[in-house]
């Protein structure tokens, strides 16, 4: 996710190749977009529309899973 902004309901998604994508609120579960701060998370979508009207449609946040530490042990 580049941006979203959550008064207008809409946003940009920059997808691997560096392109961005608008997305707009309903395409996301519920039809509510994002709350909070959304720069940086990952997201599946799909594209439709053609060139300059692309658009985001079903688009999910990939869950973000936190590294595990590594432990030490006692005594070793």
């Amino acid at each position: 996710m580049r941006w979203f902004n959550e008064m207008k309901n809409y946003g940009s998604i920059a997808t691997q190749d560096g392109e961005s994508i608008h997305v707009d609120g309903s395409a996301f579960p519920g039809g509510k977009g994002l709350v909070g701060r959304c720069k940086g998370l990952e997201v599946n979508f799909e594209v439709t529309g053609e060139d300059e009207t692309r658009s985001a449609v079903d688009v999910s946040v990939v869950p973000y899973v936190a590294p595990r530490r590594a432990r030490r042990r006692r005594g070793a």
